[in-house]
């Protein structure tokens, strides 16, 4: 085995995941970057294959795997050349449904999350707002009881929520007027509740088979039972969450790495300039080992983060610290492994960039470079 984390059943995952994006994702992605989403049938595909539920019980379509085989999902998942796709179902699977997963009710997971294993009803999760992104603590969007205690009365807008377009249920983290900045709860939302509508769709530079969305609730009704977990404890919900997150986004960072990586190679090893091809080229052999290199330590940090979560140990610090380094580290070796492809790495519709494109974001969504280093630092 080339990663003394993993077992031969992991490497079947992996296989298996490799053999869908090949055929499922990769002829047909560039249509998709066109209309703006993944389609809803990849999904249920996935869901079919027992791909969208790892981590959760046996009854509601789960495997009930651990962290590490999770990862090896994400990252095989991350070899796709489309990071809309990858955000797609990495939002399904590691960053909406555990809230659902972690905070859920029996009640609410009979309901929700066979469909969510199945690939038939699409989450996302609605945290940041135009005034709080990384300071969550900083949201506006507020949860009030009705006067007689039966409903939650949620008033606000969300923004840059993936798969805001396209899915049926909504984690949704709104103010609950306890005491502190901390004082807020999470809600499941579900499409076509009166009140709750999609603002707009925004366009982004890269991410483009993925939907992204304003959403906005105007005295949405939903039934108190939809509260998830503690009311006002949510806050800890998502920092907790986070951490699956952040290993997710991660994976899809090394992803990108070995991509670039993988189309440069091939690329330097047949062009030629001035009389050899560039692989000849000492600089650029060289500079590309480097990439290899730290994108290598980088995977090798980031499994050893899995196997501590797998073990339950309390790993915020190194998390934190993956997701930094590897959102810095996707954005230099994409840049580098572009610039080896000269005026060709600028055009649409190359692999090298439309990596590039969606890589930058990395360094910034679920948790800036700034923010992470700095809870790094807290921890010393």
């Amino acid at each position: 085995m080339e990663n003394i984390y993993l077992t031969p059943e992991h490497e079947l995952l992996r296989e298996q995941v490799a053999r869908f994006v090949a055929r499922e994702v990769e002829p047909h992605a560039l249509a998709w970057e066109e209309t703006g989403n993944t389609p809803r049938e990849v999904l249920r595909k996935l869901g079919s294959a027992g791909l969208l539920g790892l981590m959760y019980e046996s009854e509601y379509g789960g495997a009930e795997a651990d962290a590490l085989t999770n990862l090896v999902f994400a990252e095989a998942l991350s070899q796709s050349t489309f990071g809309g796709f990858i955000i797609t179902v990495l939002v399904h699977t590691d960053m909406a449904s555990p809230h659902l997963h972690h905070a859920g009710t029996p009640a609410q997971k009979a309901r929700w999350m066979p469909g969510i294993t199945a690939g038939q009803t699409i989450t996302a999760v609605a945290i940041s707002e135009p005034g709080a992104g990384s300071d969550v603590a900083g949201i506006r969007t507020t949860a009030k009881r009705s006067a007689d205690g039966s409903e939650w009365i949620l008033n606000g807008t969300k923004l840059f929520i993936t798969n805001g377009v396209l899915a049926d249920l909504y984690f949704v983290a709104a103010k609950t007027g306890g005491e502190g900045r901390h004082a807020m709860s999470m809600f499941a939302v579900e499409k076509g509740t009166p009140g709750f509508r999609v603002g707009r769709a925004l366009d982004k530079s890269g991410w483009l088979s993925s939907d992204t969305a304003e959403l906005v609730f105007e005295d949405v009704r939903i039934p108190a039972g939809h509260l998830l977990g503690e009311e006002s404890r949510g806050f800890y919900s998502v920092m907790k969450n986070f951490q699956t997150e952040r290993i997710a986004l991660g994976a899809m960072a090394i992803g990108h790495c070995m991509q670039a990586l993988r189309v440069t190679l091939e690329h330097v090893r047949d062009r030629r300039a001035f009389g050899a091809t560039l692989f000849d080229k000492q600089v650029v052999r060289q500079r590309l080992a480097m990439l290899d290199a730290k994108t290598r330590a980088a995977r090798a940090f980031m499994y050893h983060c899995a196997w501590r979560v797998a073990r339950g140990d309390d790993v915020v610090q190194e998390v934190s610290m993956l997701k930094a380094l590897t959102g810095e580290l996707v954005n230099e070796v994409v840049s580098g492994c572009q610039q080896f492809h000269g005026g060709m790495g600028y055009m649409r519709g190359t692999v090298i960039e439309r990596l590039w494109r969606d890589a930058r974001v990395l360094a910034i969504g679920g948790g800036a470079t700034e923010v992470m280093l700095d809870e790094v630092a807290k921890r010393y």
